[in-house]
């Protein structure tokens, strides 16, 4: 499963990279207002950072001025992906857009039937909203199954992002379904590596390795 991380805070996403735990990034207006830079210049920054795919949202709602918009954004780099909504609109601009050859990630699915069409409009990514289904009583990750099983009926090329991932529990359940790609803060992928056993052996290990007076170095 690929790890993509939900942020446009390039120092968060250099570190990731760094550790290898980088297969690419999605941003939206949220999180470009709360990072406070230019949208485009940051966008080009992450590009420059990862050469995997970067998402990059269009703002618009109709499908011309979509279009005016990931004109522009598909320039800063070879890897930008075109982030569209789950809209008649939106799915217009993902099939116009795959057609010339770009990336196009569909944000803010809530159903089986909405994955069901971005998959049939040439999709690249899928962006299932586990976290915010399960805000309200749903189970963000029956729909992560029932999207795998369908797109698997029909071999299907988009794959499967999960997007608004709250914590591990979400990323491993992603894995076990057999999610694609899964994206969350830079916070959570962090936490994957965080277990109480882990903490209290390197505390052992550190204890006794004292009492023996040695330095590696």
């Amino acid at each position: 499963m690929k790890f993509f991380a939900d942020t446009a805070e390039v120092a968060d996403i250099k570190e990731l990279q760094e550790a290898g735990l980088l297969d690419g990034v999605t941003t939206n207006p949220s999180l470009i207002n709360k990072s406070g830079r230019d949208f485009k210049e940051v966008v080009k920054e992450i590009c420059g950072i990862t050469s995997g795919p970067v998402s990059a949202e269009v703002v618009s709602m109709e499908h011309d001025q979509m279009m005016k918009e990931a004109e522009i954004l598909r320039k800063i780099a070879d890897n930008v992906c075109i982030k569209v909504p789950l809209t008649i609109d939106g799915l217009k601009t993902c099939r116009k857009l795959r057609g010339d050859g770009t990336l196009v990630n569909v944000t803010l699915c809530f159903s089986a039937n909405q994955a069901l069409l971005a998959a049939k409009a040439g999709a690249s990514f899928i962006s299932p909203f586990v976290g915010r289904l399960d805000d309200i009583g749903h189970s963000g990750m029956e729909l992560i199954a029932d999207i795998r099983l369908i797109y698997d009926n029909y071999d299907f090329d988009t794959e499967i992002l999960v997007a608004s991932v709250r914590s591990p529990m979400h990323v491993l359940d992603s894995a076990k379904v057999g999610a694609d790609v899964m994206t969350a803060p830079p916070s959570v992928i962090e936490q994957l590596a965080k277990h109480v056993l882990t903490d209290k052996g390197l505390e052992s290990f550190a204890a006794d390795w004292a009492k023996t007076g040695q330095s590696i170095l």
